[in-house]
């Protein structure tokens, strides 16, 4: 009989291989399951020379378009890890611009080179993707409203599920509050997850924070969605039957009442 690893066991694995670390998983007594991860000492090197990456993003806020070859309208994805989602979407709309955002450097390392090899791949220059470092609960000293957001990514964060905890997901109010003065009137958070009790909440984070939910689904791949961009995080969990969850949610501001 096969072994069915629940979902936290593959969340550890992607970590491990989509940094395509050397790493050793330690099962506790306790159940608590950690991996010990050696660094990519090619990543920082690669990423100060990529003409995409910027290393000093404060620097940039409320002037991103001039990072782009032309300014369009701009997205942004939030933990976009090996840079996936970020380089398909890149390649698959050039009409638009996205601003790929992760903690990790090491795994902006990898996202790097999946652009580069993708892009030079169907012979064309990396011209509207950007990435760089930065810890999201500080989002609004890299961006501003002047950035002109009208989207944003959140596929698959942490879901954070023990209570004390919570306040670290990408999607809690107090982070929700800091996107939406990013975002116009009828901006879009895409948000992803295979956590259903972290979807749930989310809805309900999304309903205090001012946005209303346009669209939702508890089975993205049996949806009537077209164009869903696949990541290693959606592939491995739909192998293990584990359904997609997803939802469009969008900034609604009161209308000012005539006098």
């Amino acid at each position: 009989m096969g072994y069915k690893c629940n979902q936290t066991h593959l969340r550890l694995m992607l970590c491990a291989l989509e940094c395509n670390f050397f790493y050793v998983i330690l099962i506790k007594i306790k159940g608590k399951v950690k991996l010990r991860i050696r660094r990519k000492k090619w990543a920082r090197p690669e990423l100060a020379v990529c003409p995409f990456f910027e290393s000093e993003p404060e620097s940039c806020r409320g002037r991103w378009s001039e990072h782009f070859a032309k300014k369009q309208p701009f997205y942004l994805e939030l933990g976009c890890g090996k840079g996936t989602f970020a380089s398909q979407l890149a390649l698959r709309e050039p009409q638009i611009n996205i601003l790929a955002v992760d903690i990790k450097s090491d795994m902006l390392g990898t996202a790097r080179r999946n652009i580069v090899s993708l892009f030079e791949e169907n012979n064309r220059a990396v011209d509207n993707v950007a990435l760089t470092a930065y810890n999201v609960e500080n989002i609004e000293k890299i961006l501003s409203r002047e950035d002109e957001v009208c989207r944003i990514y959140i596929n698959f964060c942490n879901p954070w599920p023990k209570p004390k905890h919570k306040k670290r997901r990408l999607t809690y109010p107090n982070k929700l509050e800091k996107y939406a003065q990013l975002l116009p009137d009828g901006g879009e958070i895409h948000f992803k997850t295979d956590d259903l009790p972290l979807f749930e909440e989310s809805l309900e984070y999304f309903a205090q924070s001012g946005y209303e939910i346009v669209y939702k689904t508890n089975d993205l791949h049996n949806s009537d969605v077209k164009g869903n961009i696949l990541t290693e995080h959606e592939i491995m969990f739909s192998e293990q039957g584990i359904p997609i969850n997803f939802c469009i949610a969008a900034v609604r501001r009161p209308q000012a009442v005539p006098v």
